[in-house]
């Protein structure tokens, strides 16, 4: 895989990185998210696919990005199909800071040194070229305005950011109680972004015990019974960084 097209977890995180404050929106769903994202990213690189509720390796082979590439090494080692739930609902620690360091190397974000209460330090991340936020947040507006179904890419965008809850965060206030609504509606149109969204909804009320039914086939919509997300709690504090090797984490 190239590196001249970012990775859906990287918009992912794009889409949810404030430009003006440098947090992030749903930083705990976020996390899920980003898990779910590199899915449905090895799924459009063709290494992986759905089978049924679970995601099975179908080429293993390095698709040149270090992250995907451990996330499809670690898909392989299980030796047999595993459930999307399972999958997302697993430990990711450093997950989201992976990505915005490497954000942070491609000159996208940059981090601002901070203080909780005046005494703890804390990291921020500021885009550099909020243009590319606001190109990622366009594909999303023309899917919604136009009704015409996306390309798979941009469906399953939408479907991560419908499951991670930023529809309030890109949509804010009664007059973006529609978009909110078309957002969710994108998610029938791409059936491995369906399976990851509702499998990171799922994780997030702890449904995780119950097989999800097998995709609908062609000509169908893949996901009937659109579910909304759950929202988080707002107004997440930043975690302080402990000592010297403590992860700096933009909330």
């Amino acid at each position: 895989m190239g590196r001249s097209r970012r990775t859906l977890p990287e918009e992912l995180l794009l889409l949810a990185l404030d430009p003006t404050t440098g947090t992030t929106a749903q930083p705990q769903s976020l996390d899920l998210g980003l898990a779910g994202a590199q899915l449905v990213e090895l799924a459009l690189a063709g290494r992986i696919a759905p089978d049924g509720d679970r995601i099975a390796v179908v080429a293993p082979r390095p698709t040149g990005d270090p992250t995907l590439d451990c996330a499809l090494e670690l898909l392989r080692r299980r030796g047999a199909p595993v459930r999307a739930v399972n999958w997302i609902g697993g430990p990711r620690l450093g997950l989201r800071q992976t990505y915005l360091s490497h954000l942070e190397r491609c000159g996208m974000v940059h981090a601002v040194a901070g203080q909780m209460c005046g005494v703890l330090p804390t990291t921020r991340y500021q885009a550099t070229d909020t243009e590319i936020s606001r190109e990622i947040k366009a594909r999303l507006d023309n899917a919604i305005r136009t009704g015409v179904p996306p390309d798979p890419r941009t469906a399953a965008l939408a479907a991560l950011a419908h499951a991670v809850g930023l529809g309030k965060h890109l949509y804010p206030g009664n007059e973006g109680r529609s978009s909110r609504s078309r957002l969710r509606d994108l998610i029938r149109h791409d059936p491995m972004g369906g399976l990851v969204a509702h499998a990171v909804m799922d994780v997030q009320n702890g449904v995780a015990a119950q097989p999800r039914r097998s995709p609908a086939p062609a000509g169908r919509p893949a996901t009937a019974g659109v579910r909304s997300a759950p929202e988080p709690a707002r107004g997440v504090p930043m975690q302080p960084r402990r000592g010297s090797m403590a992860r700096a984490v933009a909330h």
